[in-house]
């Protein structure tokens, strides 16, 4: 019965964080961050039982970069990659601070200069209806040339290639995308160098594809984050 019941107050808390904004989910853990520690109870339990965990996949890749690299992990939960690298510097943000690692805040206001990032992640966390805020957000504190990582549970998303014209929007390049998981898709997008000019075309690329990729862009907003990625929404029992 206490599992059950347990089970019962994580779906609820989940479906709170799908269908709220950063800022309301910020502002509901800070009055009762007693929820944040039975939310991530959940969570673990649920993740646990998959036949790999992304977290561990972005440590791995981590791992063989630089010990200077400057990493945010976005939506770090017990901030499980800052226990991990302890060689490296990993700046830690979440709704909560579960520990000394971790910094409080809404992600879609980091307290972190422009251009100051090497690496950013969002590890099943592109959570809240105005998600794509966050995704802003870390293009704002990424350097030229830096890397967004992101995995997400493969059933939320609508479609994979308009999830990828949106990111495309807010200025990043797709560089490699994998899909081999059945539980999750992982990604890794850069922050063009506006001082580097982009290689130009191979000729065999199609005239289309070329015209798409050189047209400015359109501001995207973030109220049509929900169109690209599904909230979990739990059958009421």
């Amino acid at each position: 019965m206490k599992k059950t019941l347990a089970g019962g107050k994580f779906r609820f808390l989940n479906e709170q964080l799908y269908t709220t904004t950063g800022e309301e989910a910020f502002d509901l853990f800070q009055s009762k961050p007693e929820l944040f520690d039975e939310y991530h109870e959940g969570f673990r339990s649920q993740v646990e039982a998959w036949p790999q965990n992304p977290v561990d996949i972005f440590i791995a890749q981590l791992r063989q970069m630089p010990k200077d690299t400057v990493i945010a992990d976005l939506g770090c939960g017990d901030a499980q990659i800052a226990k991990e690298l302890t060689k490296h510097k990993v700046l830690s943000f979440d709704l909560v601070a579960k520990n000394e690692r971790v910094t409080a805040c809404d992600i879609a206001h980091l307290p972190l200069e422009d251009a100051s990032v090497d690496v950013a992640i969002f590890c099943l966390s592109l959570m809240g209806t105005d998600f794509l805020k966050f995704l802003k957000e870390a293009f704002r504190v990424l350097k030229p040339n830096g890397q967004l990582k992101i995995s997400e549970v493969i059933s939320r998303f609508t479609d994979v290639d308009a999830f990828v014209a949106a990111l495309k929007s807010l200025g990043f390049e797709l560089k490699h995308s994998d899909s081999s998981n059945k539980m999750f898709i992982m990604f890794d997008f850069i922050k063009p160098d506006p001082n580097v000019p982009s290689s130009k075309k191979s000729k065999k690329g199609s005239k289309k594809q070329k015209v798409q990729e050189d047209s400015p862009v359109e501001e995207i907003n973030p109220s049509e984050g929900p169109s690209l990625l599904k909230p979990c929404i739990y059958k009421k029992r």
